[in-house]
């Protein structure tokens, strides 16, 4: 593949852009010729040539096209960008591995931020890819339930799930995890995701599975019904995650699936890539049956990545539900061993927020499954390189941590197009289902992305269908190897991926609701709340006649 820069001069240049004023540089900043164009919303797929003008696909058409810059996509495959709803990738070195796997759009919708307005004018000019961020539900418990703990706004995955939550286990209780906020309490944490939805946040980010021991079924489903009031939707790492003996991982679905039944509201299962997977997708198949807007997430690998001092680690959960051995699953990458039962002990005491990489095995037999789901979209749950944010420059053999933040989607298209999965499948796992779900859910953004019309957003991923293939392993050194076969990664008609060379352009646009100027949560008051769900006094009127109860 090659690009090509044409530019005319003199006075027959001038003459012809006079006469074929169509065809000439000036009408297209960037044209793609030759490519596969495929399509998944509209089926198209054929090999056409595109014009890119002002960040947006105006022209998709079989005739010759004339640009400033032209890319020849012969033998390969133009598609819309990819979608990331569960990126934590939020450093240079992460988020350059993100765009060389194909990434145009990362999201954390899991985790989340606090401060939502700073962290957007944080990322402001300053960012290669779109990004986006729910409110967290996490760091608003942490805010309110240690208060010992100082923290400075914005914070987001970063410093939630590393800084943060050391900071609140020194005094021997996490309290945003373990504790049960008092009505004061919870009126606090309600006030303060209220203040992230008016400030544009796209969703309630509840890590919900961290928080199992503290969190109340009650202020989950008050906190769903805040987001609910903006409009917002909720994304949920579910309570019991992967828990195959009572209480079972699909309890913990049917939480919030049932909050959001009831409230009318879109949900998002972060990761449903464990035991009980097969029952949350069929629930989920049903809900959309139904017209509601729920869908999932995957990534395709046997490892999950956590933080160390997570409760459903303790040796209960690890020896006596899943019969393991520690030194058998669970592996350090900082320190590249695979840690005894004290080391982790130590080691969580210690510094809980430290990510570890953790072995399922039974997901061996599951992954070609997900392969193969509609409405399971691919998310990466990527992780940051903790190298700092200005870590652009960084080599990615320097990256310690799971493979999945460098090669989530070159492991995708190998596996799909080893197992003989439609590739308009997998691109819609990729890039139409996350644009359409999101957009149903009201973020404007996505309704132009994720599809390659004319109109629509350039957020385009160019690749070689054949050869595209992950490289990064679970080995040290080699845990952070790019994806390769992936050529353009185009954002808002920028290459920030050229000839599979990472550049840094600051092609990346929010992805947002508008700002409000008044919040909409007017607190809770229990007497309140019992007046909705019981009777008044029982009296009888003038008449003789006692209360309808409603029969």
């Amino acid at each position: 593949m090659k690009v090509t820069n044409r530019r005319l001069s003199g006075a027959l240049g001038m003459a012809l852009c006079l006469t074929v004023a169509p065809l000439m540089a000036s009408d297209y900043d960037m044209v793609i010729e030759n490519g596969r164009v495929m399509d998944p919303e509209t089926m198209l797929d054929a090999v056409l040539n595109i014009g890119v003008k002002d960040g947006r696909i105006v022209k998709i058409t079989p005739s010759k096209l004339e640009g400033s810059t032209t890319i020849d996509a012969t033998g390969q495959v133009v598609a819309p960008g990819f979608i990331d709803t569960h990126f934590h990738s939020l450093d240079g070195l992460a988020v350059k591995l993100g765009a060389l796997d194909g990434v145009t759009t990362g999201m954390d919708l899991e985790v989340g931020a606090i401060g939502i307005a700073d962290w957007y004018e944080s990322k402001k000019g300053k960012w290669p890819l779109n990004y986006g961020t729910g409110i967290s539900h996490e760091g608003a418990r942490l805010q309110v339930l240690d208060p010992e703990v100082k923290i400075d706004v914005p914070q987001d995955a970063i410093g939630i799930i590393g800084a943060l939550r050391n900071a609140a286990a020194k005094d021997g209780v996490s309290g945003w995890s373990v504790s049960k906020a008092d009505p004061e309490q919870m009126n606090q944490i309600l006030k303060i995701l209220d203040e992230g939805f008016k400030e544009g946040a796209l969703n309630l980010a509840s890590t919900t599975a961290y928080m199992r021991n503290g969190l109340t079924s009650f202020e989950m489903y008050q906190s769903m019904k805040v987001a609910a009031n903006w409009g917002r939707f909720t994304s949920s790492h579910t309570r019991f995650h992967a828990n195959p003996v009572n209480p079972e991982a699909q309890l913990g679905f049917d939480e919030v699936f049932t909050n959001a039944m009831v409230l009318g509201s879109p949900l998002l299962i972060a990761h449903n890539n464990d035991y009980g997977w097969w029952e949350i997708e069929e629930k989920l198949k049903l809900a959309r049956e139904r017209g509601l807007n729920m869908w999932s997430e995957y990534y395709p690998y046997g490892a999950a990545a956590t933080a160390i001092g997570s409760s459903f680690l303790v040796p209960e959960s690890v020896e006596g539900v899943f019969g393991y051995k520690y030194e058998d699953i669970m592996y350090d990458p900082q320190q590249d061993k695979f840690l005894t039962k004290d080391e982790y002990l130590a080691l969580a005491k210690e510094e809980p927020g430290h990510l570890v990489t953790v072995f399922s095995p039974p997901r061996k037999d599951w992954m070609k499954s997900w392969l193969r789901v509609p409405h399971m979209t691919v998310a990466a749950d990527s992780l940051s390189s903790e190298l700092g944010l200005d870590s652009w420059d960084v080599a990615p053999t320097e990256y310690k941590g799971h493979p999945r933040t460098a090669g989530t989607r070159g492991r995708v298209l190998r596996m799909a197009r080893e197992e003989g999965v439609p590739l308009m499948f997998t691109l819609s796992q990729m890039s139409y289902w996350p644009a359409m779900h999101l957009g149903q859910a009201g973020v404007q953004a996505m309704d132009e992305r994720g599809r390659l019309q004319e109109g629509m957003v350039a957020d385009i991923t160019i690749f070689d269908p054949e050869n595209v293939t992950d490289n990064a392993t679970y080995k040290r050194g080699e845990q952070g190897l790019p994806t390769t076969g992936i050529s353009y990664v185009i954002v808002n008609g920028q290459a920030v991926v050229e000839n599979g060379t990472f550049k840094k352009v600051w092609a990346g646009q929010p992805i947002r609701f508008e700002a409000d100027e008044e919040g909409r949560f007017q607190g809770l008051d229990h007497s309140e709340f019992l007046k909705n769900i019981t009777i008044p006094a029982f009296t009888v009127d003038e008449s003789g006649h006692g209360h309808d109860f409603g029969h």
